[in-house]
């Protein structure tokens, strides 16, 4: 899974816990682990909403200031309206060594 750079350092802290994708489908798995730079992140949990549901608290988990950062963070791949699918992707830092 790939993440902005200047999100690394704040993943690797387990300050960013969460992210929102505009995919056609899963491209990770729960149980599934990624590098993000430096650091591993296992998935904990996936699901496909409507972007309306994404919280404040998704928000900031996913270490943004507002819904808007968010969006057009996600909004790479194309236009995000309150009611496109996004998938909501719940992830932990695995420690350094963890098998």
């Amino acid at each position: 899974m790939q993440f902005s750079r200047e999100l690394y350092d704040d993943i690797a802290a387990g300050a960013i816990t969460l992210t929102v994708r505009l995919w056609r489908r899963p491209r990770v798995k729960v149980g599934g682990r990624y590098h993000v730079g430096p650091a591993e992140i296992e998935v904990d949990r996936i699901e496909q909403v409507p972007f309306a549901d994404i919280t404040e608290a998704d928000v900031r988990r996913a270490g943004e200031e507002s819904r808007t950062a968010l969006r057009a963070r996600a909004a790479h791949a194309g236009p995000i309206a309150d009611d496109t699918p996004v998938y909501r992707i719940e992830f932990h830092r695995v420690p350094a060594g963890s098998l």
